[in-house]
This record gives C-alpha cells, sequence and structure tokens, in this order.
C-alpha cells in the first residue's frame, strides 16, 4: 500500500528531529527545493495567499544527512 509522502511541517519536523522554525530556515535558503522537497497545498485554505507547507520527510532526511555529513567532513579537513 502507497503511504502519503508529503507531511505538514508540525509532522516533518517532529521526524526531521529539528524545530519547525529550523525547518523553514532550510527551506527558505534553498537547501530544500520546491517540488522535490517541499510544495504548497491549495487543498483547503482558509488563506491562498499563504498556503500551508507540506515536506517529504524522506527525501529532507536525505539532504539534512548530506549537509551534515559534508559539514562534519570540512571539520576534520581544517
Amino acid at each position: 500500500m502507497l503511504e502519503n509522502i508529503w507531511h505538514p511541517s508540525y509532522s516533518a519536523a517532529e521526524y526531521l528531529g529539528i524545530t519547525e522554525i529550523k525547518l523553514s530556515h532550510l527551506r527558505e535558503n534553498g537547501y530544500f527545493k520546491p517540488g522535490i522537497h517541499w510544495k504548497s497545498s491549495p487543498l483547503g485554505q482558509k488563506k491562498p495567499w499563504n498556503p500551508e507547507v507540506l515536506y517529504n520527510s524522506i527525501l529532507c532526511r536525505k539532504i539534512m544527512d548530506e549537509f551534515y555529513s559534508e559539514e562534519k567532513n570540512d571539520q576534520y579537513a581544517a
């Protein structure tokens, strides 16, 4: 059975072990790509000009793991 891969920010942040603020920071600074790591949800929105953001938690985890492993390698190289 297929699972829904798109999760609201509170669920994605909990899965990733970070805050929603950090999650937004990663998205706004280009670490997460639109349509791949996140998308906006037009369904049931009270404010269509400010839609809810949904995250693909699994792909976000891969990016975070890559980023933090590169950061760790940079520390050892210096």
